[in-house]
């Protein structure tokens, strides 16, 4: 397994770009291997720290695949986020269900056959660029309320129909216990479909320690006993500093 973290929790609120590279510098020392939704302009910071990009987010969350409407929009943004992280050697684009469009008659059936209609073509010019799109995995109960993949059926379903190796789910395994727990058995009949993973201590979005109530050192052992080779982005918010909480993170997937 090859670890990242995000750039939002773990230094958006560390504006001194001198203590940024001194974070940066500091998880790569520890292993690291990249780093997550990081800002374009700081993209060189995170290579002269020795680190790679990973993710890049390609429009925003609430406005989404499901609604046929924003098919021409989000194919332009989308399309154009493919470039980027192609020319900048990014591996993956993170792409969004949206918000329920009529949350008074939500229709999962149709919201997924929307996704399926306008990723199906985005799905092959990423594959085509080598790069791969993940449709995350959001919870609806506390952080993304009105978010309409906020089931893992729900995103592996669209998956499944896509049926190209440039789609695949972003299983962030936070959001999925707050919405339906049962982790070990989801991961492990579906890793095919699965991309990338995102951990967080659940509930509270903390750290990955006893203080919460995943056991993250048994998701890291299955995911080795399955033999996953890709990659563990942390996106949790440290109760404290950045180095320790990534350091502690990193040795439960190491």
């Amino acid at each position: 397994m090859k670890q990242s973290f995000a750039w939002w929790s773990f230094l958006m609120g560390t504006p001194d770009p001198d203590e940024q590279l001194e974070v940066l510098k500091a998880a790569a020392e520890m292993g690291y291997a990249g780093v997550e939704m990081a800002p374009e302009e700081l993209w060189p910071a995170v290579a002269d720290a020795g680190l790679a990009m990973v993710t890049m987010i390609g429009h925003e969350i609430e406005r989404g695949f499901n609604d046929p409407a924003l098919h021409p929009e989000l194919t332009t943004a989308v399309a154009a986020a493919i470039d980027t992280a192609a020319a900048g050697g990014v591996p993956f684009v993170i792409v969004f269900s949206g918000n329920t469009v009529d949350p008074a008659a939500p229709d999962d059936e149709l919201a997924i056959a929307n996704c399926v209609a306008g990723l199906t073509p985005l799905a092959a010019q990423a594959g085509a660029a080598g790069v791969t799109l993940l449709l995350e995995l959001l919870n609806s109960k506390v952080d993304h309320p009105g978010y309409q993949c906020d089931r893992s059926w729900w995103g592996f379903e669209v998956v499944r129909r896509v049926g190209s190796p440039g789609l695949k789910v972003l299983f962030d395994a936070y959001h999925m216990q707050m919405m339906e727990g049962d982790l070990t058995r989801t991961i492990k009949a579906n890793l095919d479909l699965i991309g990338h993973i995102h951990t967080a201590g659940a509930p509270g979005r903390r750290d990955l320690d006893d203080r919460q109530e995943v056991n993250w050192r048994s998701i890291a052992g299955l995911l080795t006993h399955l033999g996953y080779d890709g990659w563990v982005g942390h996106e949790f918010m440290p109760r404290a500093e950045p180095i320790p909480a990534l350091r502690a993170a990193y040795e439960v997937f190491a």
